[in-house]
């Protein structure tokens, strides 16, 4: 009696835990058959290499990314993945998934993978290349390409650019019979024009010009070098607060230099004595007394933020154009003959190259994207980052990974041009090849595409245009004896040649009083 009453007792009391068991196990298999359905239903992340704990594949990297990239690109297909410290990279190297991150998926891709010393030198993002998507790009977009930097605004101060041009001519006709740096000399002048251009200075200004430019080259010249340096905070996120390599401390200390050069610039002009009040810098500095607009104000911070751009958007990478287009024509004398031609045609030797012939250049223009193409400036663009994530392909691509799109690898890419390897710039007068630089073709993107594309394409192509056919009308060039034009390059935010081009002029005007 006792022995049934205890197991009486006890069986009421095991139910429970019986059905405590079988719901565990129910849910464990549930769980368990969810997750597996949900990874299958989940995208996988692009194939690349494994790499190694904590560190991913950064020992591995070699310091020509773009040449190291498109040779994975041949292992792991057209986007492939990696991680470089705790930062996941992706790469885009074909034109129809550079088209899916740059127009299909424009929006979720339209902010900038921002590294510590960009952020830091653009006023916390305050610039256009590197503010985030949202209100206050898109009126810095429109400040620059519909006001400051629109076809009317630099045809209003093309007699500036003009006269800097002069100077160069003069400066190399002194040198001709000598060896001349070409992309140094290209440098001094680009920077020349782009100081004349935004804040107006005049010949008459000279020693005060020479004192602001010889800071303003000095300071550029220390940015880029602290720019190539790899930062070990863009890696990992959780030092960036500690700035190991002090590059966050550096680069705020070359901002506070560039702040002094405009805080003299500024206050030059806001005197108004003897100041142009419609070059660039007079036209921002209007719209910041204006406010900007009644959603999105534009301040001081903003004007001095685009100050910089347009310093490091129209310094290096012009001079930097215009050496590879000098290198690849003096190694082929038929193409610069052919340029020359065309010249003594549009222009004649009793006059020097203005603005206005340009559009009357069509093979120098083929010249200029034939550089462009085989020599992208920027070869892997400005790294994007995604704001949401998404497929692309059929891989996942996170939110805020690094995404870069090797231009420079879909630019010499056999399935798209014939000859990839080889400087034809006849290939862009056939029809099947026109091109522009508007990034409406996906397989030709020297300054990008989508809605950030570069603000400053009309500006280079004039100062590029302007600058090449002039060298070339008002000179001959040989190398020195016993010298060869090597065309290796070095990796950076700029993409130079590994080896300085140097050449000797000789003058071919018809009149030497033309170029005094």
């Amino acid at each position: 009696m006792s022995y049934r009453f205890h197991t009486h007792l006890l069986l009421p009391m095991m139910e429970p835990t019986t059905f405590l068991y079988a719901f565990l196990l129910t849910t464990i298999f549930l769980y368990t058959t969810l997750l597996l359905f949900r990874r299958r239903r989940t995208p996988p992340l692009p194939p690349g290499p494994t790499g190694l704990p904590l560190v991913g594949s950064l020992p591995f990297l070699d310091p020509s990314l773009h040449t190291y990239f498109a040779d994975l690109s041949k292992k792991y297909g057209p986007i492939f993945s990696l991680r470089l410290g705790s930062k996941l990279t992706v790469v885009i190297s074909s034109p129809s998934l550079a088209r899916a991150i740059l127009r299909e998926h424009d929006d979720t891709f339209s902010n900038r993978d921002v590294p510590t010393a960009a952020f830091i030198l653009s006023y916390g993002g305050n610039d256009i290349g590197f503010s985030p998507n949202g209100p206050t790009w898109r009126m810095l977009r429109r400040v620059c390409v519909h006001e400051v930097l629109s076809p009317s605004s630099l045809d209003r101060v093309s007699d500036l650019r003009q006269q800097e041009i002069w100077s160069t001519i003069r400066r190399i006709r002194e040198r001709c019979g000598t060896p001349v740096n070409i992309g140094a000399e290209m440098f001094l002048t680009a920077a020349n024009i782009v100081t004349s251009t935004i804040w107006g200075r005049t010949l008459q200004e000279e020693k005060e010009r020479e004192l602001v430019d010889k800071d303003f080259k000095k300071v550029m010249a220390d940015m880029n070098d602290l720019f190539g340096q790899p930062n070990v905070s863009d890696f990992f996120s959780a030092l960036a607060q500690f700035d190991l390599q002090g590059v966050q401390k550096k680069m705020e200390v070359l901002r506070g230099r560039f702040d002094s050069i405009f805080k003299r610039v500024i206050e030059k002009k806001c005197s108004g004595e003897g100041e142009r009040a419609d070059d660039l810098l007079g036209i921002m500095l209007k719209m910041e007394r204006e406010g900007g607009d009644s959603k999105t104000p534009f301040t001081m911070t903003h004007v001095k933020a685009l100050l910089l751009d347009m310093f490091a958007g129209g310094t290096d990478t012009t001079s930097t154009a215009i050496e590879w287009a000098m290198a690849e024509i003096i190694k082929k004398p038929n193409i610069l003959k052919k340029v020359q031609d065309e010249l003594i045609q549009v222009v004649g030797k009793d006059k020097l190259v203005e603005e206005s012939h340009l559009p009357q250049l069509p093979f120098l223009s083929c010249v200029i994207k034939e550089i462009l193409r085989l020599h992208p400036i920027l070869p892997l663009l400005i790294p994007r980052r995604p704001s949401s994530p998404c497929t692309i392909d059929g891989y996942l691509i996170p939110e805020g990974t690094r995404v870069f799109v090797n231009a420079w690898a879909i630019q010499r890419d056999p399935s798209q041009w014939k000859d990839p390897l080889e400087f034809k710039p006849e290939r862009f007068l056939q029809e099947e090849f026109k091109r522009d630089f508007s990034g409406q073709e996906f397989d030709y993107l020297p300054f990008g595409s989508g809605r950030r594309i570069c603000a400053g394409v009309a500006m280079g192509e004039r100062m590029v245009g302007h600058l090449l056919a002039t060298l070339v009308h008002s000179f001959d060039w040989n190398l020195p004896e016993g010298k060869e034009v090597d065309l290796s390059d070095k990796f950076g935010i700029v993409t130079k040649m590994a080896v300085p081009l140097v050449a000797i002029p000789t003058p071919r005007l018809s009149n030497d009083k033309l170029y005094y």
